[in-house]
């Protein structure tokens, strides 16, 4: 059985960094990375973005990291494997082929996979999630030989993907459950400014519809809602969520609830063990509540946090702990607007929420307060006011007296650090 002084089972941002970082402050221990996907690191921010899909820029710019990187910092890439056990009191993780690796310290960057659709028909030809590598290409193909394509769901991929299939000249419908798109991490006002864009841009949107079927022989052919309504398309991405593959943890006795449950300094309930990235569920100190922030940028800080306490708890001299303290935040653009989130944009009864802008100036913003601190926002056409955002959140700024200058869209914030 191979031994390891640092496993991370996850090759993603968080995990990858995390090897990285891991190897700069011990040069000298054992480093292995299982990757339940056979490829090494690669972008996922650009597995959603028009340029990659459309084929515009070069398929091989997805890659961040190649092998020789892995070879070169002596860090063991197991790809291709999936980990289905972990015995913390013998310190070993088992593999779904049977191997098993033992370890000192373990990092849990295992992510979260797409919610599976289940109306009949979903495993039909033709329907898609996107999620890894894999769906990406697979996508890719599939538009050079559709004309009439459908999105469901009222997130991040059900936009992105209805802007690159529009781009790409299809039909494209967008069904949502919701009554305005983004509901309820978006208010009204701002759903309808999305849905504007989405259809001028020549999108359908289908709202307050569920799917009861998908429907054609090995392939998909329609979308059926329950009202009877049939959308026609030959392709569907399905974008309605995601989860958290956690069952393989259970017996292991690690404390996890939508995700793995970490402290301030992402260790978990089990000696030795740390989570990062989308699945790790933290103690957040900013906001001074436990949350699951699934981006990129903050699996990457992660990462790099979940190694220094990797490292510092092996005694190595020079390194303390520290605690993860970031405000996550999350852009996209398409069909001409941009929108942006950062911070804790969940609405909740304990919230003030002021207007900044308006949609008669087609720029928009939520920001949202708890008690005396603003704790988040959601942008539309405001990105330029994302950074000073963040740094009232991060700093904990008292803007209890400061309304009136919030909901002016021409005040500048960076008045109020």
């Amino acid at each position: 059985m191979d031994r390891f002084k640092y496993l991370i089972v996850g090759g993603g941002v968080a995990g990858v960094t995390a090897a990285e970082m891991i190897r700069e402050r011990d040069l000298e221990g054992s480093v292995g990375l299982v990757n339940d996907e056979p490829y090494t690191l690669y972008s996922r921010v650009m597995l959603s973005k028009p340029n990659f899909f459309l084929e515009k820029i070069p398929f091989e710019k997805v890659w961040l990291k190649g092998t020789e990187w892995y070879q070169k910092n002596n860090i063991s890439f197991i790809g291709g494997k999936r980990a289905v056990g972990l015995d913390a009191v013998n310190k070993v993780l088992s593999l779904a082929d049977g191997a098993k690796l033992g370890y000192e310290k373990l990092l849990l960057a295992t992510g979260v996979c797409a919610r599976r659709w289940n109306v009949p028909g979903a495993d039909k030809r033709g329907v898609f999630h996107l999620r890894t590598l894999e769906d990406g290409k697979s996508i890719i193909k599939a538009i050079k030989s559709v004309k009439r394509a459908a999105t469901v769901g009222g997130g991040f991929i059900s936009f992105e993907m209805a802007d690159m299939l529009k781009l790409a000249g299809l039909d494209v419908a967008v069904v949502i459950r919701e009554a305005y798109f983004w509901e309820p991490i978006l208010n009204e006002v701002s759903g309808l400014m999305v849905e504007k864009a989405m259809t001028g841009g020549g999108v359908r949107i289908v709202k307050n519809a569920e799917v009861r079927e998908v429907a054609g022989g090995e392939t998909a052919e329609a979308i059926v809602l329950k009202n009877g309504t049939k959308i026609p398309c030959e392709m569907i991405v399905c974008g309605i969520g995601v989860v958290c593959p956690n069952d393989w943890l259970q017996s292991s006795g690690i404390k996890t609830a939508h995700g793995i449950l970490t402290n301030e300094y992402l260790e978990t309930s089990l000696p030795d063990v740390w989570a990062a990235g989308d699945a790790a569920e933290y103690k957040d100190l900013i906001l001074e509540e436990t949350v699951q922030m699934g981006n990129w940028v903050s699996a990457h800080e992660q990462g790099r946090i979940a190694a220094q306490n990797m490292v510092a708890s092996t005694g190595a001299a020079g390194l303390a702990k520290e605690p993860f303290r970031f405000v996550s935040f999350y852009t996209t653009q398409g069909f001409g607007i941009a929108i942006a989130f950062v911070g804790d944009t969940r609405p909740g009864p304990d919230r003030i929420v002021i207007e900044r802008g308006s949609p008669k100036i087609n720029s928009y913003g939520q920001i949202i307060i708890v008690g005396k601190e603003l704790v988040g926002a959601t942008l539309i056409n405001r990105s330029q006011e994302l950074t000073e955002i963040a740094k009232l959140i991060q700093n904990n700024v008292d803007v209890s007296t400061k309304r009136k200058e919030l909901s002016d869209p021409n005040f500048d914030l960076k008045l109020l650090l």
